[in-house]
């Protein structure tokens, strides 16, 4: 299988940054994880481990923080625990099932590997480093568990999966959008300077950026629930929003798709007009 790797590595504002790539079939995965202040935020991917080990060796690290519990994220974790006896911190939701050998699709095996287990702790709200105070911020919808860190000396903000790309055209089938939109809304907050997103690495002005994703959000959600009320079905409304068929569809067996993002629209439209 041809299955190519790259990595690299940069520092910006004084955040070490480490890029995995993994490419296949015309399909080109990427991971970051970041180091600042002795913490290290996400381990990036099992398969990815040979080329994020000279990177982790590199770096003085205190901490490992999880943003969720993801394999591109938590792909090296247990490398980090055995070789450098680091403690692990995440969510407390996925504590036991990080404990276990994971259980996911074979693609997802075959671009992030088969992720070891390893023995987490739970964060809390809060959490010090070296010089600083962290903010731990619940931000669900693309994983049950989410978090996003904010430093508050800094002023950096690490926002995990949250991000990602302003236009979110495809979403796995459990992610919702009503609930990122309101973690979008929850960030948005707080005072926070520079943002660094796990997949789209630094975001150059970050807060911008992330309510321009809130706006695009807002405005898909408007048109799903204006398209559904007229009596389009699921797939109708897909196929005038979202035309293009993107190869992960595919090669994912659905497992992500457009239509999970308006199935998870009409969900929660639903619900909020039944509570009404």
């Amino acid at each position: 299988m041809l299955v190519k790797k790259n990595f690299n590595q940069d520092r910006i504002h004084g955040v070490q940054i480490g890029n995995g790539t993994v490419a296949f079939q015309g399909v080109n995965l990427n991971v970051h994880c970041f180091v600042v202040d002795g913490v290290l935020i996400d381990t990036g991917a099992k398969s990815l481990e040979k080329q994020f080990q000279p990177f982790f060796t590199q770096q003085a690290i205190d901490q490992v923080v999880i943003t969720h519990f993801h394999e591109d994220h938590t792909g090296c974790a247990a490398f980090l625990q055995k070789e450098r006896q680091l403690p692990i911190y995440m969510n407390d939701i996925m504590l036991d099932y990080c404990k276990k050998k994971p259980d996911y699709p074979m693609y997802r095996k075959l671009f992030w590997g088969t992720r070891s287990p390893f023995h987490a702790k739970a964060i809390g709200t809060t959490f010090q480093s070296r010089q600083a105070t962290w903010d731990v911020i619940d931000t669900p919808g693309h994983a049950i568990d989410h978090l996003a860190f904010l430093n508050r000396e800094t002023g950096q903000l690490f926002t995990g999966d949250l991000f990602c790309q302003e236009k979110t055209k495809v979403v796995l089938r459990e992610e919702s959008i009503p609930t990122i939109i309101h973690s979008l809304k929850k960030v948005l907050t707080y005072d926070f300077e520079n943002v660094f997103c796990c997949h789209a690495g630094f975001l150059e002005d970050g807060r911008a950026a992330l309510q321009r994703k809130l706006d695009y959000l807002l405005d898909l959600q408007g048109r799903i629930i204006k398209l559904y009320e007229e009596g389009l079905a699921p797939k109708q409304i897909s196929k005038t929003l979202f035309p293009k068929k993107y190869p992960i569809i595919l090669l994912s067996s659905g497992e992500w798709d457009s239509l999970h993002i308006i199935h998870s629209i009409i969900q929660g439209h639903i619900k909020d007009s039944l509570s009404v």
